[in-house]
């Protein structure tokens, strides 16, 4: 998949050498020529307003912005103005929920060009990327079999692939970035929690949420967040950010769980992870095996049925959407159904049980000069569509 950077083309916007409106009308064409499904609604007329819009500031000797032209799908979870929300459910939100929060927002004050919006697991809560409500987008690696692309972020990754979006716009609570770029082969960017707002977007787990986006390339992704983002090198702006600091890699010291998914994941999954450490050891860094018991216990308890997000997504959706629970797709409810088991003792224990294994991996990690870890993303190739079985919690 070829694939020019986004700073060529944003570069190439500001200058005049091309023009936004001919980058969406790629996208448009790329759209209209896919059948991987990755849309509920794309907006070939808005794509074309917003376009000429950027054109028109470079016309008048304007700054568009670092992200002039680039063009955007966005996960039905959020708020567009204008467009219709779902959220993944069988009908349209109320006409609230379109308002635009912060990412939105600084995307159009960026320049960057809303196509449409994508696909996503009903309310977000799934990982495979399933919705029988609104229908599930192909995984183009596989075009022999309907295989899933990833969720709840379902049609993100399959928006970069078929060329209509540049950017995918994209949520994680405990997966929905990461787990739709790894399914699709291309890059997930989930920020630590807290970091930016999470205004205009349906909200699952008041705990976890966080915004998100994917992108083609870790360089495209780079741009994308110091563009966005104040506290970034640059103040911001990719445009004085520092360039990358190639030597960055000596010494740093990266840790590798020995219990977790790694020994979970496939041998091709793991075959792969391992040619890629190789290399950042070529590079410098340094990879060492650690004990994490934190890990094993918090995934244990994730897997269990990821017990905090249940009843902060049913206290959200019967104070935002009362009524809606009972239109929910059954599997969607069956999990919601375990919000009823968790008792408020039950609840913040959790919680403290969460600020406990933090803390006690933080501290594991410094006493052993741990920079980062290294994970797989997922432990199996991606399921086929035609397995219902949401087997991942997000």
């Amino acid at each position: 998949m070829n694939h020019s950077p986004i700073a060529r083309i944003v570069a190439d916007v500001r200058s005049g050498t091309t023009t936004a409106r001919s980058l969406a009308e790629d996208a448009i064409c790329s759209y209209e020529a896919s059948d991987l499904g990755a849309y509920i609604v794309f907006d070939a007329e808005g794509a074309r307003r917003r376009a000429d819009a950027v054109d028109a500031a470079v016309a008048r000797s304007e700054d568009p912005g670092p992200l002039a032209g680039v063009t955007v799908s966005v996960k039905d979870l959020y708020g567009v103005e204008g467009l219709p929300i779902r959220a993944g459910t069988r009908r349209e939100l109320p006409d609230r929920w379109q308002r635009e929060g912060f990412l939105v927002r600084s995307l159009r004050r960026l320049g960057a060009v809303i196509v449409g919006k994508t696909h996503t697991v009903e309310l977000a809560f799934g990982g495979i990327g399933l919705n029988p409500n609104t229908g599930t987008p192909l995984n183009p690696w596989d075009p022999a079999e309907h295989r899933a692309p990833g969720g709840s972020s379902s049609g993100a990754g399959v928006s970069l692939w078929e060329r209509s979006a540049m950017l995918a716009v994209g949520s994680d609570t405990g997966g929905s970035v990461r787990i739709p770029a790894s399914a699709t082969g291309v890059v997930g960017m989930r920020h630590t929690t807290g970091r930016w707002p999470t205004d205009g977007v349906v909200p699952l787990s008041t705990t976890f949420d966080t915004v998100g986006f994917l992108t083609h390339t870790v360089e495209d992704t780079r741009h994308v967040f110091q563009a966005i983002d104040p506290l970034a090198p640059g103040g911001g702006s990719p445009d004085t950010a520092p360039d990358p600091d190639r030597d960055a890699l000596a010494g740093l010291r990266i840790g590798i769980p020995r219990d977790g998914i790694w020994q979970e994941a496939q041998p091709d999954i793991d075959t792969v992870l391992r040619r890629a450490l190789t290399e950042l050891e070529a590079a410098g860094a340094q990879v060492i095996e650690i004990d994490a018991p934190e890990l094993q216990e918090a995934g244990e308890r994730y897997m269990a049925g990821g017990l905090l997000i249940p009843p902060e997504r049913t206290e959200s959706l019967e104070r935002h959407l009362p009524g809606w629970t009972a239109i929910l797709d059954p599997t969607v409810g069956k999990r919601l159904e375990r919000a009823h088991q968790v008792s408020a003792v039950e609840y913040i224990g959790l919680l403290r049980l969460r600020r406990r294994l933090s803390a006690s991996l933080h501290a594991r990690l410094d006493e052993q000069h741990i920079d980062l870890l290294a994970t797989p993303t997922l432990s199996i190739i991606q399921m086929s569509e035609h397995n219902r079985q949401e087997a991942i919690w997000v």
